[in-house]
């Protein structure tokens, strides 16, 4: 079953993002009104170690006012590489520097009301250039073992999902058998 969606306009809009309202058709013929909105891609970036630590933040959200686990991230700006701006902001926000990015996953958080795309990077090395540019950004910066990220999710230690499964996919590919 498809819906369609016949019309959409914009209600408000900034730089961040736009609020828009479609007409939608559903199969049966019936229409109706859909608020949505449309953001930009964000890029996520982390280094696990050859220790197998990742690189987190922990930091409050105050839309939530929630604390939680999360990897360095933010909007990719017109233009820019999506890798690049993983980069960018690992660099910002944690004072380290990724060394050669691999793609990871991209995730769709919330489709059914936002068309945000979240490409998240990892790669097995980095470099400490200094403090973080951004650390406004969160409370602190700390390796954390892989082997704690499933019992970090299940507790709910990493509330936003795209990061809860970056994490657990990253655990996967690092321990896979050996986490068992």
């Amino acid at each position: 079953m498809q819906w369609t969606k016949q019309s959409e306009q914009t209600v408000y809009g900034n730089r961040w993002f736009t609020v828009n309202l479609a007409d939608v058709e559903l199969p049966n013929g019936r229409h109706l009104d859909h608020f949505l909105i449309r953001l930009r891609p964000v890029a996520i970036a982390t280094v696990v170690n050859e220790a197998n630590e990742v690189l987190l933040l922990w930091r409050h959200r105050f839309i939530t006012d929630s604390w939680g686990w999360e990897l360095a991230a933010g909007v990719v700006e017109d233009g820019e590489d999506i890798a690049c701006a993983a980069a960018r902001e690992m660099e910002e926000e944690t004072g380290w520097r990724p060394g050669p990015l691999r793609h990871l996953m991209s995730v769709e958080p919330s489709n059914g009301l936002t068309d945000a795309r979240h490409h998240i990077y990892w790669s097995d090395e980095g470099t400490y250039i200094g403090h973080p540019e951004d650390d406004f950004e969160s409370d602190r910066r700390e390796w954390v073992p892989l082997k704690l990220v499933p019992d970090m999710v299940a507790r709910g230690e990493v509330p936003a999902a795209n990061m809860a499964a970056a994490l657990l996919l990253l655990h996967h590919l690092r321990l896979g058998e050996d986490a068992r």
